[in-house]
């Protein structure tokens, strides 16, 4: 592992994986020894597409040629930007129509928590135990895992939890809740789908007492669960939708999208309700306007689902106890965090890469790109047979 790395560049954790990469192409990604991995991580769902796809690239690099930054967000009209917003608006359900691109997935969380309280003119949020939503304080407020956050407290008041799928806890959205924000499908605590019309129960218990029903679309969004979004598998629409990773095709960027009547509040009483320098960047608008047309003009999202039949069919093993998730969000469950721990870190020696899940210490995540072909998972597969297999005969 490179000294450097570790020396000079803040770590998330004593045991990074300290890959040196070299280069990075479709469903692989090459170390500075030219050894190479196939990719079942796709950079956490953030490159739906795979690597230097070259729809993205020419994107990038035509819009480098023409200008940057400009001005902070807002107050130019720059083409990339704008045409992005009109077509996510003309994909998504109304009355989402009205789009604020920021920078990650955590600051579009930020955002739509406070557009929550501006719109209703209430302070209670609700969230969901074992959630993720973010690292910033607002998004570390609704996470829903007290070992991770205790040290940072205090963090923003006013918020409860429930659990997910737990219907009876409903009745905790009342007409003090400016919002509850969900995942779609509940990522860290190990991909998680509602179950028996859950989200259509948040729904209607919202409009009943006139709360915001937010939707964290970050990992479900853009393709990975067969349709653009997660949500549209639930026959459900919510008020504020948050997305992020997989928007970017790679690029860093997050935003959030609501009716016009909701957005237009951020912009008085105050104005500047939310601010951002880089959001709705040219070059990076120009990323993700290619990414959505080419997710949205191709057969990916509708192969994503046979792709999940096909890892569901490989992936039979005595060591793998469930596979959980939709689409090409998928965890392979197993007996204990060792195993998950040894096949993973086991699987990264013979060239495959997996990676773990937040909270869920038994799961494997397998979310490569929507373009990851038969063969290759074929490929990815077999090595995670042989390295259980391996295992198994050692036990």
């Amino acid at each position: 592992m490179n000294t450097d790395f570790l020396k000079y560049q803040a770590q998330t954790s004593p045991y990074p994986l300290g890959m040196e990469v070299s280069h990075a192409v479709g469903s692989y990604i090459y170390d500075t020894n030219n050894k190479k991995y196939l990719d079942f991580v796709a950079g956490v769902s953030a490159c739906p597409l795979g690597h230097q796809h070259p729809r993205v690239n020419q994107a990038i690099k035509d819009q480098l040629d023409k200008y940057s930054h400009v001005m902070v967000y807002g107050e130019y009209s720059q083409s990339p930007a704008v045409q992005y917003c009109k077509l996510l608006a003309s994909l998504l359900p109304a009355p989402l129509d009205k789009t604020y691109l920021v920078n990650s997935g955590t600051e579009a969380i930020e955002g739509a928590l406070k557009l929550a309280r501006r719109t209703t003119g209430r302070s209670q949020l609700i969230s969901c135990h074992n959630a993720y939503h973010g690292n910033t304080m607002g998004s570390l407020s609704v996470m829903g895992f007290e070992e991770r956050k205790r040290i940072f407290r205090p963090l923003i008041p006013d918020v409860d939890f429930i659990t997910f799928n737990n219907e009876a806890d409903l009745q905790k959205i009342t007409t003090k809740t400016a919002g509850i924000i969900l995942e779609t499908i509940q990522g860290g605590a190990g991909f998680i789908q509602p179950h028996n019309d859950f989200l259509k129960k948040v729904r209607q218990r919202c409009t009943e007492v006139g709360a915001m029903m937010i939707l964290d679309e970050i990992q479900p969004g853009f393709g990975r669960t067969g349709k653009l979004f997660g949500f549209q598998n639930y026959d459900v629409v919510p008020d504020i939708v948050v997305m992020g990773k997989g928007m970017g095709g790679g690029m860093p960027v997050g935003a959030f999208t609501a009716s016009s009547a909701m957005m237009d509040l951020l912009s008085h009483d105050p104005k500047l309700g939310h601010i951002t320098t880089f959001g709705g960047h040219p070059v990076i608008a120009s990323a993700c306007l290619a990414t959505l047309q080419e997710i949205t003009e191709t057969t990916l999202m509708a192969e994503a689902m046979e792709k999940e039949n096909l890892f569901r069919s490989l992936l039979v093993h005595p060591l793998i106890v469930d596979i959980r998730g939709k689409g090409l969000m998928l965890a392979a469950m197993t007996k204990s965090a060792d195993i998950t721990n040894e096949v993973i870190l086991k699987c990264q020696d013979k060239g495959l890469i997996l990676f773990w899940l937040l909270f869920e210490e038994c799961a494997i995540r397998i979310t490569p790109p929507l373009t990851i072909s038969e063969e290759e998972i074929r490929e990815g597969c077999d090595i995670i047979l042989e390295v259980m297999n391996e295992m198994m005969i050692k036990e």
